[in-house]
């Protein structure tokens, strides 16, 4: 290491955690250099650059992002001292196999300390993680919503949600949705969407973009309480004042054995084991004893996530193309979602396997995430992609699609199919319960 100059950093990510590291620990700080990010997990990030109206004044050609297969390469061409670990939802030997390529190629590795990169809020903060993409942190958050709003009384119940910048990245600092135009002008895509909607649609308002401390700020002026959103199994990026993390007996371990979701659940005031209607009871058991021994003063919450369709006889003997939440099937690592349990629960003669279908991108992500079962992921990272996702579906010779996404795809793309959505709602199961944990920390 050069003692007398900056330390050259890459910091490899995904288009969102990285970003926010960077701004809070390295933007304005002169004892270090990014020379790089690089790139995984989301297609069409790399070969950009981080721009100069969000890097600062020490980057004002601002940073480029590269495909994090390039490490060796860019590490030797810049000189760098230091790589600094900035994506989520990967196995802890997934992190270590990264940090070898990286010692043997001559740098140090580094995971961030999370409280450098916590942002301190004037207001409560009421956050929601999980230990992996799919655990159903997207219904537990839409709970949290409903009882702030409507048991608790508070008016002014703002989100922000984990950064999803995957277009203009200086026209995406902030960006604030009040109405459901306000998705249209941003053009976002369909996983934007499916986060974005639901909030929306119980009328609060949701902060997503790339500078999260300008976007705090924004949020703190028309709030009276936040619930920060989490995405994947990362860990908030504002300092919480009341930490809830969902986990998932589907998947008994896991939340050991990811990072960063194992960090979550240490931190954890409260855990929502959630999908125990559906989970064997061993699996529920084993989840519940991992989090008793990592985390003995968390509170558990047992939760379902039941199941609605509008038309459950018209599933009934038919041949049906399930289209599940994309995240969760590839790298959340789920052969299946809330739409095969819709479909087995209601009765559907066969679940048609989409993959000798595919077209283009959709087929790639098949390729790239193998223990994708017979569904199709709802990849939506912009337009072309959307395009390959309505071929694929209406290619496919099914009778019906089941489509278990947060939001009506039927809206965005043409499905030519009849075709019905799949709902799910967080159910309490017991007690203690959230609104009653809520109230404790947050009652007027």
């Amino acid at each position: 290491m050069r003692s007398h100059e900056p330390q050259k950093v890459i910091i490899a990510g995904a288009a969102g955690r990285d970003f926010h590291d960077f701004n809070t620990a390295f933007r304005n700080n002169e004892n270090y250099r990014v020379v790089a990010f690089t790139a995984t997990q989301i297609p069409n990030i790399e070969g950009r650059r981080y721009p100069p109206a969000l890097s600062g004044p020490l980057y004002p050609e601002g940073i480029p992002i590269f495909p994090e297969s390039q490490l060796e390469e860019l590490i030797q061409k810049y000189q760098v001292d230091e790589v600094v670990f900035s994506y989520s939802d990967v196995t802890h030997e997934y992190v270590m196999h990264l940090a070898s390529r990286v010692l043997a190629a001559g740098a140090g590795f580094r995971l961030m300390n999370p409280r450098v990169t916590m942002l301190k809020s004037s207001k409560p903060i009421v956050s929601v993680c999980a230990v992996r993409t799919g655990c159903g942190k997207s219904q537990t958050s839409r709970r949290v919503l409903e009882i702030l709003q409507n048991e608790l009384g508070y008016k002014r119940v703002v989100a922000v949600r984990h950064p999803m910048p995957y277009g203009d990245l200086a026209k995406q600092a902030v960006q604030r949705f009040a109405a459901f135009a306000d998705m249209d002008e941003a053009d976002c895509t369909i996983e934007e969407r499916e986060e974005y909607e639901p909030y929306v649609a119980r009328g609060a308002v949701i902060f997503a973009g790339v500078d999260y401390e300008a976007i705090l700020r924004r949020a703190e002026e028309e709030a009276d309480i936040i619930i920060w959103d989490g995405g994947n199994n990362d860990l908030p990026f504002f300092l919480s004042d009341f930490h809830i993390v969902v986990v998932d007996p589907h998947r008994p371990g896991h939340e050991l054995r990811y990072h960063p979701g194992e960090t979550n659940l240490r931190l954890a005031a409260a855990v929502v084991i959630n999908k125990v209607d559906t989970a064997d009871n061993a699996n529920v058991i084993t989840v519940q004893q991992n989090v008793r021994r990592v985390n003995s003063g968390a509170v558990i919450v047992k939760a379902a996530s039941p199941i609605f369709v509008d038309d459950p006889a018209a599933i009934r003997g038919k041949r049906v193309l399930v289209v599940e939440d994309g995240p969760t099937l590839t790298h959340g690592e789920m052969a299946y979602g809330a739409g095969v349990v819709a479909a087995k629960y209601f009765d559907a003669a066969e679940i048609i396997d989409p993959r000798p279908y595919a077209v283009r991108s959709i087929a790639a992500t098949y390729q790239k995430y193998p223990t994708t079962g017979a569904v199709l992921p709802a990849m939506g990272y912009g337009g072309d992609q959307m395009a390959d996702l309505e071929e694929t579906i209406n290619k496919t010779p099914a009778d019906m699609v089941i489509i278990a996404t947060p939001i009506d795809l039927g809206k965005l793309i043409d499905i030519k199919p009849p075709h019905q959505r799949v709902r799910y709602e967080l159910q309490e199961i017991g007690q203690p319960t959230l609104t009653e944990l809520l109230r404790q920390r947050f009652g007027k």
